[in-house]
């Protein structure tokens, strides 16, 4: 996994401008701590930030292979997880390679079959390759947008990267957000339409996506994207199936050159994904597999079962790493170490994000890394079966709105009166979410609960599931730890996507063809487990401590966030019992505390990137 960055200029001569692209490279050296290098042309420069996984001693990017006269320049982000695959093709096709790693095979591939490489791959990626000849760039994103391509554009240019920070390094590039930009920090936030860069000239490639750039202009091309069809396979095919898909998913992601572990909470995902390693590991007479699991301290004084949050992890861990007899890690953080973190992963993800969920992660893989560069994690599985509340309420799938941002019109009371005339927060959202439901696909013959059950899942997969793969993806790359999320194999999700519910609840229960496919793998006491997400302090002095912040915020007069927000609703709200309360205004996990914290990322983000409101 890597850092890229690029920049095109059409009227200017960029062998001048070396100190620019270093500038930009060099904001993503946490996410490739190992190696950096940058290429640059008259039109055409490239940057690259390494963490080396594959072939350590020959990855170097920006990679160069030449086809006769003509140059070919790649950065790429990412892993395939077919390249093996890929490498014994091209060789028959008389390919020669030099190294070991995948950056080649991608290039290679591209070399070879073109655009229409992108077929070929599975994996998780972002990449950009410049043709030296034909003074063109091609750039695509991996089906399910793991990994995140941002670009920007102004008259002449064109300046892509893996993160906001990269773009806002070019001088070009200036953080100026409008009406829509702010929508989307205080209305759909801490989420994202997909494709929203939130500034002014920003844009995001969307997962599934791939984009030409030359003097012609640009061109964007949707490659891949989930279609409705008919499912003809028995309820046990259909097990069968998924745990095949699953098992080479894993054998796949298991193949590295470092250190492999997982993230284990004790849950179904990544359980099941931490037994199918353990085997790798034991049919390949690998060492014992290390795991680590995140708490907090007091947590278990503290803890309240809820709807939202309905057991606690320990017991489960502990009943898998002794059944597994894995090398387990407890690691536990404590109020003071989340609410420090809180600026630090504000400033990894380039915008607010979810509160303590990811500073709470940020620590996690910083302490991982001591030991390991490469993670798994059982991201998305929720998504794909069908595992959140909002899947099986019927309020939820005939409510015309996103289920797990219920609370907008609080959000929209927050701002002041002249914000909210002007960025219409309800509206927007209505609009956003319109928008999503008119591109869900549906066959012919489904009734009205079909279609529900068919927009929740494809409106979880492209709108909730992006957001948490955001927060993995800038969270364990800011600590330098590749994450590795299985369950987001694109043939996997096309499967379960178009599974009956009736199967997919199968025993009556969420996620219930998952954990028929997980019988024999994993224990009783796990595949009855009740889903509980990924855990949260629920210390009472974390509520204290995000409360003294937004004091301290309030105390500050040169605080931007005043232009935003009403400075009298937040007086009010942090005299109020609404604070503590435990229903979600975000997702599962986000309520009163999380409230908070949130809007103090918003200042720091406000402040520490000098935004602009236009």
């Amino acid at each position: 996994m890597c850092g890229i960055t690029g920049w095109i200029d059409w009227r200017s001569n960029l062998l001048q401008h070396s100190d620019t692209l270093e500038a930009m490279t060099e904001t993503l050296i946490a996410r490739g701590p190992d190696a950096g290098g940058t290429w640059l042309s008259v039109h055409c420069a490239l940057g690259h930030r390494r963490l080396a996984v594959m072939d350590p001693c020959n990855g170097s990017q920006p990679m160069v292979r030449y086809r006769g006269n003509d140059q070919y320049v790649i950065v790429y982000n990412g892993e395939l997880y077919n390249a093996i695959e890929l490498r014994e093709e091209l060789q028959r096709h008389d390919w020669k390679f030099s190294t070991s790693c995948d950056t080649e095979v991608l290039l290679i591939a591209y070399m070879h079959w073109g655009k229409a490489c992108l077929d070929r791959l599975n994996g998780i990626f972002a990449f950009a390759v410049w043709d030296v000849q034909a003074e063109e760039l091609f750039a695509a994103r991996d089906r399910l947008g793991v990994k995140p391509f941002f670009f920007f554009e102004n008259n002449s240019q064109f300046i892509f990267g893996s993160e906001l920070k990269a773009i806002l390094a070019n001088p070009n590039a200036r953080p100026i957000i409008s009406a829509d930009g702010l929508a989307e920090i205080f209305a759909i936030g801490p989420a994202r339409t997909p494709g929203q860069g939130i500034y002014e000239g920003f844009s995001e490639l969307k997962a599934g996506q791939c984009m030409t750039v030359s003097r012609a202009g640009k061109q964007i091309r949707t490659y891949w994207q989930l279609e409705a069809k008919p499912h003809e396979h028995s309820l046990e095919k259909t097990i069968e199936q998924v745990q095949s898909l699953l098992l080479d998913t894993m054998n796949r992601q298991m193949i590295s050159d470092v250190p492999i572990c997982t993230l284990l909470s004790g849950g179904l995902d990544s359980s099941a994904l931490t037994a199918m390693a353990v085997q790798y590991y034991r049919d390949s007479a690998a060492q014992p597999l290390h795991t680590y699991s995140i708490d907090y301290v007091d947590n278990d004084k503290h803890f309240q079962s809820h709807a939202f949050q309905p057991s606690s992890d320990a017991p489960f861990i502990q009943l898998m790493t002794n059944k597994l007899s894995t090398i387990h890690h407890y690691l536990q953080f404590d109020t003071p170490e989340l609410i420090d973190a809180l600026h630090d992963a504000t400033l990894a993800r380039d915008l607010p994000g979810m509160a303590d969920i990811d500073s709470s992660l940020l620590l996690f893989c910083r302490e991982i890394k001591k030991d390991a560069t490469v993670a798994i994690s059982g991201e998305a599985a929720d998504e794909i079966f069908g595992g959140y509340p909002w899947f099986h309420k019927e309020e939820a799938l005939n409510a015309k709105q996103f289920p797990w941002s219920l609370a907008t019109k609080f959000r929209s009371e927050l701002l002041t009166d002249e914000m909210r005339n002007w960025i219409k927060p309800e509206q927007y959202v209505s609009k956003r979410f319109e928008e999503a439901a008119a591109e869900v696909p549906q066959l012919s013959g489904d009734d009205a609960d079909l279609k529900a059950i068919r927009q929740m899942s494809y409106l979880n997969i492209t709108r909730f599931m992006p957001t948490l793969l955001d927060r993995k993806d800038r969270m364990s790359m800011a600590a330098g730890l590749e994450v590795r999320v299985p369950f987001c194999d694109h043939r996997l999700v096309e499967y379960v996507f178009n599974i009956p519910w009736d199967y997919k609840t199968s025993g009556d229960r969420e996620k219930g063809i998952l954990r028929q496919a997980l019988k024999g793998i994993l224990p009783d006491e796990i595949i009855h487990r009740k889903k509980s997400p990924y855990p949260k302090t629920h210390n009472p002095a974390y509520l204290a401590a995000v409360r003294e912040l937004m004091k301290e915020v309030l105390e500050d007069s040169s605080s931007p966030i005043f232009q935003i927000i009403s400075r009298k609703k937040i007086e009010q709200l942090l005299s109020s019992s609404e604070s503590s309360s435990l229903v979600p205004w975000f997702g599962q996990l986000m309520s009163g505390p999380q409230l908070y914290a949130y809007l103090y990322q918003v200042h720091v983000w406000l402040k520490h990137y000098r935004v602009t409101i236009a």
